[in-house]
């Protein structure tokens, strides 16, 4: 069930530097570069690689961390995704 309003969403300002500007933090340390697109945890500055990708990193992240909002890592794209209300902003 999601919520009608999501709070994390507003509170996640997006001022946030990537630890790993060249890519997904957990593949690069395995020694890999095959993910698909990239998600920015706006909590922490965490990257990882999306769902569409093998190792689902950013998802991991959420999991283990609580961090509730990334952002789309990608160029050209600005949109925001809430794991905890399930909602796009």
């Amino acid at each position: 069930m999601t919520s009608p309003t999501c709070t994390h969403l507003a509170q996640a300002t997006g001022d946030v530097t990537a630890k790993t500007p060249q890519g997904c933090e957990e593949c690069l340390a395995q020694g890999t570069d095959d993910w698909i697109h990239l998600r920015l945890c706006l909590t922490c500055g965490h990257v990882g690689c999306c769902d569409s990708s093998q190792w689902k990193h950013a998802t991991a992240h959420h999991r283990e961390t609580g961090h509730p909002v990334i952002r789309s890592f990608e160029r050209g794209e600005a949109w925001r995704w809430c794991y905890v209300d399930n909602r796009l902003g």
